[in-house]
This record gives C-alpha cells, sequence and structure tokens, in this order.
C-alpha cells in the first residue's frame, strides 16, 4: 500500500511545500491538494514549488473538475509541469462540489466528466484529439504521462470509473461502503473489456493518532458533512433505499444546510448532525495499533492508496507517526535517518 497526503492551500503557500517536503522526507509517494480556488488559493501555482522542492513524491488535485478551467488548460498544465520535473503529476477529477457551488453552480455532469478526463489525459500525454472538428495536439509533450483517476459514490459515477478512469478515488474508509463501490467499478470495468487490476484503488479520509477519542472526533467531524454533500445529491437522484446503501446514506436524514464558509475545516458548525459513529467509521481514530489494524483491513480489500486528509490541529504529528511507526507496520520502507 502507498501512502499519500491532501493539504488544503490555505495561505501561507509555503507552508504546503514544507509538508510536502516532510511528507516525502517520511516515505509518502503522492501529495495532493484541494482543488475550489474560490476557498483556497491556486494550486497549480504551488505545484510548481512543491515538485521543485521536492525530487520523487507525485503531486495532483484531490479533485479538480471539468468547469474550473477549460480541460485542454488543464491538460497543457499538467504537460507543463511534467516537462519541468518528469513526470511527477497525477490527476484527481469528480463532478465539482464546492468548485463549482461557492460561485451558484451545480457540479457538472458525468458526461462532461468523461469527456474532460478523455481530452486531459490524451492531451497530457501527446496524442492528438479532435475539438470541435478540429485535430487538436500538444506538440512539445514528449514521452509525456498522466494517470487520471476519478471520484465518485453513486452507481453511474462509479461504472464511468470503471470504464475510464487509471483510478477510482473513495472519499471515506467505511471497509462496508468500500467493498460496495469497489463491486460497482470492478463490474463496469469486466463489462469494458478492461482488468479491474489496471483501475488503482485510492481512499482518502482524516487520520488523527492519539488517545484523546472525543477530542479527535471533533476535529474530523467536518468530514461526514463534506461527504454529506455528495450523499445528498445521491439521495435526491436514486432516493431512500435505492440502489445506495443505507450505510451511506441514513445519517444525513439530520441534516439541515451546510456553509461552504467552513468547507472542510475542524469545527464547522454546519455538521453537527453527524453522529460519532460515521466519524469513526469515515475516518481513521485512535492508537498506532487502531491505525494499523483499519489499514490492514482496506489493504486486504484491495486498496492500494491510503490518502491522508491532514485538515486538523495535528498535521506535523500526524505525518510523523505515520511515517515513522504506521506506515513500517504496513510494509512501506522508510529512510533510517528520518
Amino acid at each position: 500500500m502507498d501512502f499519500g497526503v491532501t493539504f488544503q492551500t490555505d495561505p501561507p503557500a509555503w507552508r504546503v511545500v514544507e509538508l510536502t517536503r516532510k511528507a516525502e522526507s517520511l516515505g509518502f509517494t503522492h501529495a495532493w491538494t484541494f482543488d475550489s480556488h474560490i476557498l483556497w488559493q491556486e494550486p497549480y501555482v504551488i505545484y510548481s514549488q512543491m515538485l521543485s522542492a521536492t525530487e520523487k513524491i507525485v503531486v495532483g488535485p484531490f479533485v479538480t473538475n471539468p468547469a474550473s478551467r477549460d480541460p485542454s488548460v488543464t491538460a497543457s498544465l499538467f504537460a507543463t509541469l511534467n516537462d519541468m520535473f518528469g513526470n511527477r503529476t497525477i490527476c484527481g477529477i469528480g463532478r465539482g462540489d464546492s468548485a463549482q457551488r461557492v460561485l451558484g453552480r451545480k457540479p457538472t455532469t458525468l458526461a462532461e466528466v468523461e469527456a474532460a478526463m478523455h481530452v486531459i489525459k490524451e492531451l497530457a500525454e501527446g496524442r492528438e484529439i479532435e475539438v470541435a472538428g478540429a485535430k487538436v495536439r500538444i506538440p512539445w509533450v514528449k514521452d509525456g504521462k498522466l494517470d487520471v483517476w476519478m471520484a465518485g459514490y453513486g452507481p453511474k459515477a462509479l461504472a464511468l470509473t470503471g470504464r475510464k478512469a487509471d483510478g477510482f478515488i473513495l472519499q471515506l474508509a467505511d471497509p462496508v461502503i468500500l467493498e460496495w463501490t469497489m463491486r460497482h467499478v470492478h463490474d463496469a470495468a469486466v463489462e469494458a473489456g478492461r482488468d479491474p487490476k489496471d483501475v488503482k484503488i485510492c481512499v482518502a479520509a482524516p487520520a488523527y493518532v492519539g488517545d484523546d477519542l472525543a477530542h479527535a472526533r471533533d476535529q474530523c467531524r467536518w468530514f461526514g458533512g463534506m461527504v454529506g454533500n455528495h450523499v445528498a445529491d445521491l439521495v435526491g437522484r436514486y432516493g431512500e433505499g435505492g440502489e445506495v446503501p443505507t450505510a451511506l446514506t441514513d445519517y444525513i436524514k439530520a441534516r439541515q444546510s451546510y456553509d461552504y464558509a467552513h468547507h472542510g475545516k475542524a469545527g464547522n458548525p454546519t455538521t453537527d448532525f453527524v453522529p460519532d459513529g460515521i466519524v469513526d467509521r469515515f475516518c481513521i481514530l485512535g492508537t498506532v495499533e487502531d491505525h494499523v489494524k483499519k489499514l490492514s483491513e482496506l489493504k486486504e480489500l484491495g486498496v492500494g492508496q491510503f490518502n491522508v486528509y491532514l485538515m486538523h490541529d495535528a498535521m506535523d504529528e500526524t505525518l510523523e507517526a505515520y511515517g515513522r511507526e504506521i506506515m513500517p507496520a504496513l510494509g512501506v520502507e522508510v529512510d533510517a535517518a528520518v
């Protein structure tokens, strides 16, 4: 299992660069950021500094969307960074939640996501595509490589992931929901003539190491609210007790509103409806042994990367606990000098 970490690009941007350098030294293979240009600073500017300050770690958005930038611009951004730093970027993509909703817009359609994935990957890897009847390619791309991983929860999004994406992103660490979503992704991959093993599986969730569970839950309760935005869309589309399992949908019955001014932040006042049980299921909390136990279960189910959401009051401590104790317990070789 690989390990990634996701940052919010809150100012100062140099703090994100510093944490990326630290993550690489501790054995993390990926450094991701949210991509919501009104709520946080523009990530692609910061990626260049993250890459310049490191040697191996792969960086990218978790996740971008088809609307914030024209997909051809996104492709050129990735291709430029790859040309400068040696194919060390990755593209996580979804329909767009906060990036769209803070502007009063709805998330994009799955058809738009599918089209964007095609444009981004093909152009960033130097191949020719057809746009509005014109054939287009980026002429200076040489040996470009870009994986595109898709985030989703609902049956149609999972099916698209299985058909087209290089990887599947699940933003919660619940093994029951992981099994359900993976089955949909794998079934779609088989139907499309793909080997399901070619679709990498990434689980992302807040991780907080320590004995004070009450404090850890308060620091991570915001995540249930973030997931709840997507779940509310699913309930609106599929209804209660439909195709989406109740293990994912039941807890949002008490949800009344959501304030994007506090999106992804500890203490979000509109996430009080999220019960402790959901925080425990969706996140990874507790002692080092608790983390190793749950991560081992996720690894056994087929997760290839666990991505730590680092949005709480113990960022450095969490990185260090993972790099020095948790990741080595799961077979990750870390430089002994760390």
